[in-house]
C-alpha cells in the first residue's frame, strides 16, 4: 500500500471507516498529498476506475491512496468521486492557491477539455454522453456519476467538453488525464499576475 506520510505538506484524510480495520464493510479513506510525485494505490472495487484514477493522479503529480467498501458498482463509483471530492477540499481552499484549472488533453484519438474553479457551488456541465456505453459493465455513466459525485464533495463547477473521441475508453482517460491537470493547476500557489 502507498504510504503518503503525515508530514507531507497538504495531506489531508477524510472519511475514515469507525471500525479502522481494512475490509471490513463501511471502509472509506482517502488520502491525498497534492505536493506528491504521482503515486497511486486505488482500491474502488471497479477496475476501470482504478485505471483512470491512476492516471489523474499520474496527471497531477498527486499521491493517491482511495480505498471504497464493497457496494454495488455505481455507489462504489459515487463514493470515490465524494472520497476524492472531500479530500481535496482543503487544498483548493487554501490562501493563496489558485482554486481554478483548465486542461485539454488527448488519450488517442479522444481529446478532452476539463475546467474547473472551488466555487463552493457544486455543478457538473459536459457535452459527454456515455450513458449507453457499458464500460467495465457499469449500467450508468461512469464519468457523469464520478464527477457529479466529486463536484459536490469539494464544492467544484466543472466544465468538460468532449472535443473528439469514439472509443469510450480512450475518451474516459482523456477526461480524467484532463481532470487530473486542472486539479494539480488549481491547488498550485497563485503567482503575482493573478
Amino acid at each position: 500500500m502507498l504510504s503518503v506520510e503525515a508530514k507531507d505538506c497538504d495531506t489531508l484524510l477524510r472519511g475514515m471507516a469507525t471500525t479502522g480495520k481494512a475490509g471490513e464493510a463501511g471502509r472509506l479513506q482517502a488520502r491525498v498529498s497534492v505536493d506528491g510525485s504521482g503515486r497511486a494505490n486505488v482500491d474502488t472495487g471497479v477496475p476501470v476506475l482504478d485505471h483512470l484514477l491512476t492516471l489523474l493522479a499520474e496527471r497531477a503529480g498527486f499521491d493517491l491512496v482511495l480505498e471504497v467498501a464493497p457496494e454495488d458498482a455505481e455507489a462504489e463509483v459515487a463514493s470515490a468521486g465524494r472520497a476524492l471530492g472531500q479530500a481535496l477540499t482543503d487544498a483548493l481552499r487554501v490562501e493563496g492557491r489558485r482554486g481554478h484549472g483548465s486542461a485539454a488533453v488527448p488519450a488517442d484519438e479522444a481529446l478532452a477539455h476539463v475546467a474547473l474553479e472551488a466555487s463552493g457551488r457544486p455543478l457538473v456541465v459536459s457535452n459527454a454522453d456515455l450513458s449507453d456505453v457499458r464500460v467495465g459493465g457499469l449500467g450508468s455513466d461512469l464519468a457523469a456519476s464520478f464527477l457529479h459525485a466529486l463536484a459536490e464533495g469539494a464544492g467544484l463547477t466543472l466544465h468538460v467538453r468532449l472535443i473528439e473521441g469514439s472509443d469510450p475508453q480512450h475518451v474516459l482517460e482523456a477526461i480524467f488525464k484532463a481532470l487530473g491537470v486542472a486539479l494539480a493547476q488549481s491547488c498550485r500557489a497563485r503567482s503575482g499576475k493573478e
